[in-house]
């Protein structure tokens, strides 16, 4: 009788021990309810579209930080597709490591054309677009970013995607010479106030002069003084 007392009592503390023992009751653990289709489809959707929106980030940035840093073998390889990315919605005038500040001052001057009844031509004289833009900046602390940049910028578009021959070799030409000849048509007409058919432009050159030199009152003479052919637009009447 003491023997199995004293084996039972041995049993016990082996058994406190180990520790107790927990098994695992199958019936105790449920599977997750399952998400309805829908939701599944709209989580993947959203899940689809952030990496969407996250790559498509990553691809802007990478192509315009090619298109404004100095050239290289992978912009001047792909330039036409960078090009085409960044023009022209994404356009960007600076440029990485090498700032190019500008060395001259450009007049722009447009003059309209309008043909009479009896088949006469009126031709206007010069309006200075470069001045109104000069007087809607001066002693304003806070400019309108079109008086500063609008005409300066359709100017730049159109030289570089023309060269000095005025000839339209590229969709892009195409569309800076409609733009910068609609800027021209659209402050001509608040200016004049009757009709013309055509615009005109004539853009002067002349070097910023140096710092401290002696030139007085006399403006730097023309290093260069362009004349644009004739471009027919809509009627304009104010």
């Amino acid at each position: 009788m003491s023997s199995r007392i004293d084996a039972a009592d041995v049993k016990e503390i082996r058994h406190s021990e180990s520790g107790p023992v927990v098994q695992d009751c199958p019936e105790a653990t449920a599977a997750p309810p399952k998400m309805p289709r829908g939701a599944r489809l709209l989580k993947a959707g959203l899940c689809a579209a952030v990496v969407s929106c996250l790559v498509a980030s990553v691809i802007h940035v990478l192509l315009v930080f090619l298109h404004v840093a100095p050239a290289n073998t992978v912009s001047k390889r792909y330039g036409s597709q960078i090009n085409g990315w960044v023009f022209p919605f994404f356009e960007q005038n600076w440029r990485l490591f090498a700032p190019d500040p500008e060395s001259v001052n450009r007049q722009i001057l447009a003059r309209s054309a309008h043909t009479e009844s009896d088949g006469s031509v009126r031709v206007s004289p010069w309006f200075d677009l470069t001045a109104v833009d000069g007087s809607a900046v001066e002693h304003h602390a806070f400019p309108s970013h079109t008086a500063q940049n609008m005409l300066r910028r359709a100017w730049s578009g159109y030289a570089d995607s023309h060269g000095g021959d005025d000839s339209v070799r590229t969709e892009r030409a195409v569309m800076m010479r409609k733009y910068l000849a609609n800027i021209a048509a659209d402050r001509l007409a608040a200016h004049e106030g009757g009709p013309f058919d055509f615009v005109q432009l004539r853009v002067v050159t002349r070097p910023v002069a140096a710092p401290g030199s002696a030139v007085g009152d006399r403006p730097p003479k023309p290093s260069e003084n362009r004349l644009l052919p004739w471009w027919k637009v809509t009627r304009h009447a104010k």
